[in-house]
């Protein structure tokens, strides 16, 4: 399980021109689920991104986490982070889990952010979405479950 995640100001998603999911200051984790990912994977995945410290504390470090600062998350599927772009010009996504596969650890990967009890905006899994990010720092990470 990989997943892509940009500190923001503000973040929005929409399908068919209708904000369905916002944020303020959080992160936006784009999520992107293989064949072999298990709920373990979905469930240190959670951990960390909720946890990982990539916000300023008094003295300017990252050294504090999207909980620590009271930020919210918004969650994006995102198959194309398992793209093989090593062949050709077309990337290959026979990596990328299948909806039957994905959909369950997407939700269940939610439903972990969620239990840290902070504000959680989803876009939906499959649509044709628009993802307004206001990147900043720009701090970008990628996160695995698997090395």
């Amino acid at each position: 399980m990989r997943a892509l995640i940009q500190r923001v100001s503000s973040a929005s998603v929409s399908i068919d021109e209708h904000v369905v999911g916002s944020i303020g200051k959080g992160i936006v984790i784009l999520l992107g689920i293989t064949h072999s990912d298990t709920e373990k994977d979905a469930e240190y995945l959670a951990e960390k991104c909720a946890n990982l410290r990539i916000f300023e504390d008094d003295d300017d470090k990252m050294n504090l986490s999207t909980l620590d600062v009271g930020g919210e998350f918004l969650v994006i599927s995102q198959f194309t982070l398992y793209g093989d772009t090593r062949k050709g010009r077309r990337p290959s996504y026979s990596s990328a889990a299948i909806p039957e596969e994905a959909v369950p650890l997407y939700e269940f990967f939610i439903e972990k952010i969620n239990a840290f009890g902070a504000k959680v905006a989803t876009g939906r899994f499959g649509a044709r979405m628009h993802v307004e990010i206001h990147n900043q720092g720009p701090v970008t990470l990628m996160v695995e479950s698997k090395t």
